[in-house]
């Protein structure tokens, strides 16, 4: 097939999942570098994978404006901030794998929120010293010190070409103009409308006539883009000093909440080395602590490392990943959480000899129970959050996982605003070896202090081979971490983008001491004999928005995927 067919069938098919998935035209003359030097190629062309097609577009706009990578994800995670406030925004955070190609440069962007200096665990205990799950999830006492912001005025300063001012002005032209909210934004309101009905600001900004907006409605959010504008004029200053950051703490306050104007002025993006490990041939780069989502993916890989899982049949292939789930997510919930807070046993985790050691403890035909470890009950993960992925011309590349945590984060906008604040406080072991609404557990390493940030699953990754590489992330609480997994070995076994983004999934975390599999994941012969080893599966509706951009060396052609499970992105600009 030529390139111009080939093309042509991708984008169409992309403009028919959800989601929105970009790649811009191939050069009419494709490169074949030599291996030895195919990481030096440029790609001539742009790759843009997002949650939602207005986003994607914004970083469309931005590169075709002289923009990188870096830029785009300034454009695309802002404009993400006004149409998906579900999954992620201004008064969230995200964790951001780059590589330069100028340089080779690689490092770990880590704009996660924070805990305010006057946190009190005893906050989200009810009187009988029992969690409580309201505190936790809904209203301002559950919201961290948000990093999006600062780090989207970071990858600007520091990586972009173009002012911030010039990358924010597609999100602001979308909160100011409007737009038509898609069947997930309306669903997800609908889904929370008695909690946002609890915060005037939430109910003015979400709700019309104390109802969720309807189907072909236009939506104006004039609140968010003042405060967008005065980020684009003042830079990061703009939203942690000043007349916004008076706003956000006079609302907090007035709603029972502790923030303080030194909280937000104190607030630093951290720069950090990320995890790599290799595995066939490919070298993984990923997220370190605060993330736990590195980890778990390098020490799973390290196990599997050491096992001949292309000599086996599926069901054993699926045995030997399940029992690698079950004890990184052990190690997950014991060791892991704040590098600035918490020593944490790295050097271990990481080890092949460490992986090695686990390796031997799996049974060839048998589950583990997790009962053989430390153990207690938790819940279903979720499906929130959101992940884009990036590669322009020049081959600069970046994974972009952001959040608010649960469904509209906290539901609770600060008036004057338009800022949509998190609930990541419930990130944190509130209470020790007590589940999170994602069911995952957590230690004193994991406890919150002033300042501190929380532990998060988010697991930005870059796949990268001498004729292959991968840009690759996806929302889903404790879930991305297995996704992650999922996506990067069936590049590795040479799946496109699409088919990444859509082969059917399954998880394991610990506890409960199940398989959850989405229907169709095993075929029936594979799921009796998995049954059979002791191994409980659990049906479940799919999960995840896993957001994908492949490079292929040897054609020099990108590829852009986003998943199909979720309900169109599609909307029209008014």
């Amino acid at each position: 097939m030529s390139l111009a067919p080939r093309w042509r069938v991708l984008l169409l098919s992309l403009l028919l999942t959800c989601g929105s998935a970009y790649a811009t035209d191939p050069p009419s003359q494709v490169a074949h570098a030599p291996a030895a030097v195919a990481q030096a190629q440029k790609p001539g062309h742009a790759a843009i994978a997002s949650a939602n097609f207005l986003a994607t577009n914004a970083g469309l706009e931005v590169i075709k404006a002289g923009g990188n990578a870096f830029d785009a994800a300034v454009a695309v995670a802002s404009t993400l901030s006004v149409v998906e406030p579900e999954s992620s925004g201004l008064g969230g955070g995200f964790m951001a794998v780059l590589r330069r190609a100028s340089d080779g440069r690689e490092v770990f962007i880590d704009a996660r929120e924070v805990a305010p200096a006057a946190v009190n665990a005893k906050d989200y205990l009810k009187s009988d010293g029992t969690p409580d799950r309201d505190t936790a999830l809904n209203g301002p006492l559950s919201a961290g010190i948000p990093g999006e912001p600062a780090g989207l005025a970071w990858l600007a300063e520091h990586y972009g070409r173009l002012p911030l001012k010039q990358s924010l002005a597609p999100a602001i032209r979308i909160a100011r103009d409007g737009f038509e909210p898609d069947s997930r934004l309306r669903g997800s309101i609908e889904e929370r409308a008695d909690d946002l009905r609890r915060w005037p600001a939430s109910a003015a900004k979400y709700l019309v006539d104390g109802k969720p907006p309807v189907e072909g409605r236009t939506w104006r959010d004039p609140d968010q883009a003042r405060t967008l504008q005065t980020i684009a004029d003042r830079g990061g200053d703009g939203f942690y000093k000043g007349e916004v950051a008076k706003k956000l703490v006079a609302a907090v306050r007035a709603a029972g909440g502790n923030w303080s104007e030194a909280d937000l002025a104190a607030y630093q993006v951290k720069e950090r080395a990320p995890i790599s490990v290799d595995y066939r041939g490919y070298r993984i780069v990923t997220a370190p602590p605060p993330s736990s989502g590195g980890v778990a993916v390098a020490e799973i890989l390290n196990i599997l490392r050491g096992v001949e899982t292309e000599k086996l049949d599926r069901a054993h292939r699926i045995h030997y990943v399940i029992e690698a789930m079950r004890r990184a997510f052990r190690d997950h919930n014991d060791y892991l959480g704040d590098p600035d807070f918490v020593k944490m046993p790295l050097d271990m985790l990481l080890s092949p000899y460490y992986a090695d050691g686990l390796r031997q403890s799996i049974l060839p035909d048998r589950a583990t129970p997790s009962s053989m470890l430390p153990s207690s009950a938790a819940r279903d993960p979720g499906p929130h959050t959101t992940h884009f992925s990036i590669i322009d011309k020049d081959g600069n590349m970046i994974a972009v996982t952001s959040t608010v945590n649960y469904t509209l984060g906290s539901t609770f906008v600060a008036a004057g605003t338009g800022v949509l604040l998190n609930d990541e406080m419930d990130d944190f072991a509130l209470v020790p070896n007590k589940p999170n609404v994602y069911g995952l557990l957590g230690s004193t390493a994991n406890a919150p202090k002033a300042g501190k940030r929380m532990l998060s699953s988010m697991t930005p990754s870059l796949v990268i081979g001498k004729d292959r590489t991968a840009v690759i992330g996806s929302p889903g609480g404790s879930t991305i971490i297995t996704q992650v997994l999922e996506g990067i070995l069936a590049f590795i076994d040479g799946k496109d983008a699409s088919d990444i983004v859509a082969q059917k999934r399954f998880h394991h975390q610990f506890m409960p001491d199940r398989v959850d599999v989405e229907q169709g994941v095993f075929d029936p012969a594979t799921a009796r004999e998995l049954e059979r080893m002791g191994y409980a599966l659990h049906p479940r509706e799919p999960w995840g928005f896993m957001n994908v951009v492949t490079w292929d060396h040897r054609s020099n052609t990108l590829e852009a995927a986003s998943d199909p499970r979720r309900p169109s992105g599609l909307g029209k600009v008014q």
